[in-house]
C-alpha cells in the first residue's frame, strides 16, 4: 500500500455505503505514517462538498487515521480548547490519488469541557435503510461506538493532550521548515 511521507500533502476523500463521494479535503499536510495509521493536519484546507459547495476550515485540526478501526478523529484546536469530532467510518485505504473511506454517518463529539455527544442517529438510520447496510456493519459500528467511547474516557490515542500537543508541535516545525 502507498504510504505518504513526512510534509508531504494528500487529499481525503469520504464516499457513502453506496460508492458516492460525500466530501473532499485538499492538501492534508502528513504529519506521521506507520504500518496501520496516518496522522495528518487541515489547517484552513479548502472542503468540497458531494454538490459542489466548497469551504475552508477555520482552525487547525490534527486527523488520525487507522486502518483497522471504524473510526478515524479530528481534534480541531479552537481558542476554548481541543474539540474532537470522530467519524464512524471504515478503516482508511490509500493510493496515488487520495486517502479514502466510507463515512457511516454516526459521529462522537467531544467538547472542550469532556461533554461527549452520539450526532446524527437519524441521518445513519435513514441511510442504513436507503443503502442497506449489511447487519454485520451495523453490529461493527455499534461495537466501534463503545471503544471509541472508551478511548475517550481513558484519554487513549488522539484524545490524550500530549497526542494534540506533540502533533501540533510537529506541525509547526514542518511548517517553518518550508518557509
Amino acid at each position: 500500500m502507498y504510504r505518504p511521507k513526512e510534509g508531504e500533502f494528500i487529499t481525503i476523500q469520504s464516499y457513502k455505503h453506496d460508492g458516492t463521494l460525500h466530501r473532499t479535503w485538499r492538501d492534508s499536510m502528513v504529519l506521521k505514517t506507520s504500518d496501520h495509521s496516518i496522522i495528518a493536519v487541515n489547517d484552513h484546507t479548502l472542503v468540497t462538498e458531494s454538490d459542489g459547495r466548497r469551504w475552508v476550515t477555520r482552525e487547525p485540526a490534527i486527523l488520525y487515521f487507522h486502518d483497522k478501526y471504524w473510526f478515524n478523529v479530528v481534534a480541531m484546536l479552537r481558542s476554548k480548547g481541543v474539540s474532537y469530532y470522530c467519524n464512524l467510518a471504515s478503516p482508511f485505504v490509500i493510493d496515488q490519488e487520495a486517502l479514502k473511506y466510507i463515512d457511516y454517518d454516526l459521529d462522537v463529539k467531544v467538547f472542550p469541557d469532556g461533554e461527549k455527544r452520539l450526532l446524527d442517529i437519524d441521518e445513519y438510520r435513514s441511510h442504513r435503510r436507503k443503502m442497506n447496510y449489511p447487519k454485520a456493519v451495523d453490529q461493527i459500528l455499534m461495537g466501534q461506538v463503545e471503544e471509541l467511547v472508551r478511548w475517550i474516557k481513558e484519554e487513549e490515542g488522539p484524545f490524550s493532550k500530549a497526542f494534540v500537543d506533540i502533533w501540533y508541535e510537529r506541525y509547526c516545525q514542518l511548517t517553518h521548515r518550508m518557509m
